[in-house]
């Protein structure tokens, strides 16, 4: 099946199947109407939500402001707790298959087919787009590269599958895992230990090649010493999981 063949049976599919768009947000407010403009281009038959995390700019407005529905959470509480409450109102709405798009302008729409095509051909519960894959030309910063190439290699033992790119949050995902990830789901920097929880479960994993942009504007919160700090939980959190009962 070609490139044109492959798009073509994704968006026949994306029709018949009810799906949501998660954008978890934190003051994306110069960002945010652009990343909905482009989604509703790309996957007009698909629905969107913006989870604002807590955003002291207008992030929430905007988003209102072009119709979409806004899930308002009382302060910051992270990109763990955003997306649990994306999947949690996925699950309580009954949709089939969820997207996470970050509300940066980082994931373009353009790629959702490649992102949702595994998932919606039911080749993998989980379909992952990776960066590192052989699309695009994405240089990640020194203390990021460190700590992907570390989860790369922790989690590829783990599942016993090559990941490539452990922390992309460019993910889509069945009914099945909308309802497991909405009753549990990591708190913070949750990309990795989520790849280990279902594994851990039983769900099948995918990569696919994607390409990612930089962001439009604003700069990420990733300093070293975050990163640092970052690597040293998130290895924790995931051997802790690795010796807990997860139930599918």
């Amino acid at each position: 099946m070609d490139f044109l063949q492959q798009r073509s049976l994704v968006t026949e599919n994306l029709t018949t199947n009810k799906i949501l768009v998660i954008i978890p947000a934190y003051n994306e407010a110069a960002n945010i109407g652009g990343v909905i403009s482009a989604l509703r281009r790309e996957v007009p038959h698909a629905d969107i939500v913006v989870i604002n995390d807590g955003s002291s700019d207008a992030t929430g407005q905007v988003a209102a402001g072009l119709g979409i529905r806004v899930v308002k959470l009382p302060y910051n509480m992270g990109i763990g707790a955003a997306m649990q409450t994306g999947y949690m109102y996925a699950a309580d709405k009954g949709y089939d298959i969820a997207l996470q798009v970050d509300g940066d302008g980082q994931h373009p729409p353009d790629q959702i087919h490649k992102v949702i095509s595994p998932v919606i051909e039911g080749k993998a519960d989980i379909a992952i787009g990776s960066r590192f894959l052989g699309e695009g030309d994405y240089v990640p910063s020194l203390a990021r590269s460190i700590g992907i190439k570390t989860f790369s290699g922790m989690l590829s033992v783990i599942t016993r599958q090559k990941v490539t790119d452990p922390t992309s949050g460019f993910r889509a995902v069945n009914k099945d895992v909308i309802r497991f990830y909405a009753r549990d789901y990591p708190e913070d920097y949750p990309e990795p230990e989520a790849i280990a929880l279902l594994h851990k479960a039983g769900f099948r994993i995918a990569e696919v090649p994607i390409r990612m942009e930089a962001r439009v504007w604003g700069k990420s919160s990733i300093t070293y010493f975050r990163a640092f700090y970052y690597m040293v939980k998130v290895t924790l959190a995931v051997l802790i999981d690795l010796m807990k009962r997860v139930e599918r």
